[in-house]
């Protein structure tokens, strides 16, 4: 089956920091974009960021800019969201997929995994 193994949340305080990871089962992440998705109670899924597969440029979210880092590393099929100065509205369960490109739809995006839980608070 081919899908992504989301880890690395959990709770934090307001300003903290966690380390995203999504692990690629039953498929190769050479030359496909992953993005990092959120979706938080009674919200749509958000991209948040998106890295390229061809050359490895990125996009993030307006509201993750200057916070959030996305990185990949294709011989571990292993994506990684650094999250830095969480704020509340963070909240949210992660997840990760893949597109052969960094598509804006979420829909067109495969692969997903069970998503990993974010909660920012005091």
């Amino acid at each position: 089956q081919r899908q992504f193994v989301e880890s690395g949340g959990g709770l934090v305080q307001p300003g903290g920091s966690l380390r995203l990871s999504c692990a690629a089962s039953g498929f190769s992440l050479e030359d496909r974009a992953i993005g990092w998705f959120r979706q938080a109670p009674g919200k749509e899924r958000e991209r948040v960021s998106c890295i390229s597969g061809s050359d490895d440029s990125t996009y993030y979210g307006d509201s993750v800019k200057g916070r959030f880092t996305i990185s990949r590393d294709n011989a571990k099929k292993t994506a990684y969201l650094q999250i830095n100065s969480l704020k509340p509205e963070d909240t949210a369960v992660y997840y990760c997929a893949t597109e052969h490109y960094c598509t804006p739809y979420v829909d067109e995006y495969e692969f997903w995994g069970q998503g990993t839980q974010v909660t920012v608070s005091s």
